[in-house]
Order: C-alpha cells, then structure tokens, then sequence
C-alpha cells in the first residue's frame, strides 16, 4: 500500500504535471532542492541539529581549520550569518575558534572530538534522504541528472565571471 503523499506536496507535483510542465528548470530545481532540505531538516531535528549547523558541519569535516570567511563562501552565505552559526555552534561544543600563531588576523573554525562524531549519525541521515529522493530512478538517469546540473551550474559560474569582469574559464 503506497503512503499518503502531503497535500502540499501533491499541490507541489499535480502544479509541475499539469499546469507548468514545461515551466523554467529554476523553479523546478528549487522546489526539488526545497523536498530534500526539508525531509533532512526532519532527521537533522530529531538528533537535535539544526539545518544550518549541518552545512558548516558537513564543509568542516573534509576541510577543517577554515576561516569564517572560507566557510562563509563555501556555504554561499554572508559572513554575519557564517559568524552566528559559528557561535551557537561553539556554544554547543561542535567547533572551536582559534587564532593561528602566524596569523593573529584571521580566527579559524576547528571541529571539537563531538562535531567529528555527529558524522557518524548525520552523514547516513542525508544518504538515506538520497536514497529515499531516487527510488525507481534508474542509474543512467540519474548519471544524465547529474551530468546536466553540473553543467548548469558551470554555465550560470562562467556569466558570472563574465560580469565580474573575470576572463572566462577555458
């Protein structure tokens, strides 16, 4: 027996089936996007971790040591929200900030021994989101999926370049 899909959400699928179907891929992108944020959002909360905590935690374990301004542009987020999320981050014990003795400028965003360990439970949360998202979708499609955004995003990164003035990419 298939579960009851959200009205919202069947709202959301009956609007992309019918009446847009052939709308712009932003807003398709984005309400996909919106789905998988969301059911994370739920795994995230139920071990007490918030959205925001886990993109840093997620940058942070395969790039500790960050400035906040690396994290920030990692992030795609401002420096004040960077530097807020830094600070309840450290309040709960997940990251230290540390000046380096070479740099007394810049503060550096460290992983505490408990924000490495949240890894080993939130990292399956987001997989089992994944998995869940791509049910009966087959792997050459999701290799094409995946194929297309990247080269969307390298697009949308090359004209942005281009309006900063930048030389494009090669």
């Amino acid at each position: 027996m298939a579960t009851k899909i959200p009205g919202n959400t069947q709202s959301i699928l009956k609007h992309w089936h019918e009446s847009v179907p052939d709308d712009r891929l932003a807003h398709l992108v984005r309400d996909a996007g919106r789905a998988f944020n969301k059911r994370l959002q739920v795994r995230l909360q139920k071990n007490n971790v918030s959205f925001g905590h886990w993109t840093f935690l997620r940058i942070l374990w395969t790039s500790d040591g960050l400035t906040q301004k690396e994290l920030s542009d990692l992030a795609g987020v401002m420096e004040p929200t960077t530097f807020s999320a830094i600070q309840a981050m450290e309040a709960l014990g997940y990251v230290v900030r540390k000046q380096k003795p070479d740099n007394r400028k810049n503060m550096y965003v460290y992983l505490t021994t408990k924000g490495r360990a949240l890894k080993k439970t939130l990292v399956p949360l987001a997989v089992d989101v994944n998995h869940v998202a791509v049910h009966g979708v087959s792997q050459a499609e999701l290799l094409t999926t995946r194929k297309v955004l990247l080269k969307v995003i390298e697009n949308l990164a090359q004209e942005e370049a281009q309006m900063d003035g930048r030389p494009p990419a090669p």
